[in-house]
């Protein structure tokens, strides 16, 4: 085997490699591109109509921290709370659902559903817009502090800026539409202990960097022997 071929040939398992570690990023966090025909609310804000990337914060503990990017990801619109959301049957494609509004207002975004998940993402809105949407829709709607809508803005190059971890902390509470204020457990229900168990299982496995470190050591073996041969020829 000539120099040349096995070159090319290491740059072809290097491609390989490549997408295999695209593939797992875009698993962990889920990253899912959205692009909107018109306005839409997101918590403390409104995004024009555009194509922006929603994806999970890049830390394993926190599975319940959304940040929404542009299309480039250069730019971060916000980092926002969300609880849980659960659906008996997880669904082959990526689903987002909106909240109604009065004609003439953006739809606000309610939750976020990755390919194959039973677990999705129901956004936690400031207490002043919760109220407003759970009687616009006349359902429950997550709440945190109002003060603290301004955190969801802020630069969070990390889950350890303090705007950040003061969101984590905050008390959370559900907003009825008859303007009742309840503690968020008892609407946003956790599935039965069978899924959750199913749920924590998987996990590992998607996160877990081993299996990837094994391919890469298998292909770095592989194009090495190329290399050597191509040389010995």
């Amino acid at each position: 085997m000539n120099r040349t071929k096995a070159k090319a040939i290491v740059f072809a398992l290097g491609v390989l490699l490549g997408m295999v570690v695209r593939t797992n990023a875009d698993t962990w966090d889920q990253r899912t591109i959205f692009t909107f025909s018109g306005p839409v609310e997101i918590p403390g804000q409104v995004l024009d109509a555009g194509t922006y990337v929603f994806k999970l914060a890049d830390s394993g503990s926190d599975r319940n921290i959304v940040q929404v990017f542009n299309k480039n990801e250069n730019r971060l619109y916000g980092t926002f709370l969300t609880v849980p959301d659960y659906r008996l049957k997880p669904a082959g494609k990526t689903i987002i659902t909106f909240d109604e509004r009065p004609s003439g207002s953006p739809e606000a975004v309610k939750a976020w559903f990755y390919p194959g998940e039973n677990f999705g993402h129901d956004f936690v809105y400031p207490r002043v817009r919760a109220v407003a949407l759970a009687k616009a829709n006349n359902q429950p709607v997550a709440s945190m502090p109002t003060e603290l809508a301004a955190n969801t803005t802020k630069p969070a190059k990390t889950m350890q800026e303090p705007h950040v971890v003061a969101m984590k902390q905050a008390t959370l509470k559900a907003q009825q539409p008859t303007e009742e204020e309840i503690e968020i457990a008892q609407v946003f229900i956790p599935p039965p202990p069978t899924e959750v168990t199913q749920v924590a299982a998987r996990l590992p496995t998607t996160a877990s960097p081993l299996p990837l470190v094994g391919l890469i050591g298998l292909l770095s073996l592989v194009g090495a022997a190329l290399l050597r041969r191509a040389s010995a020829s």
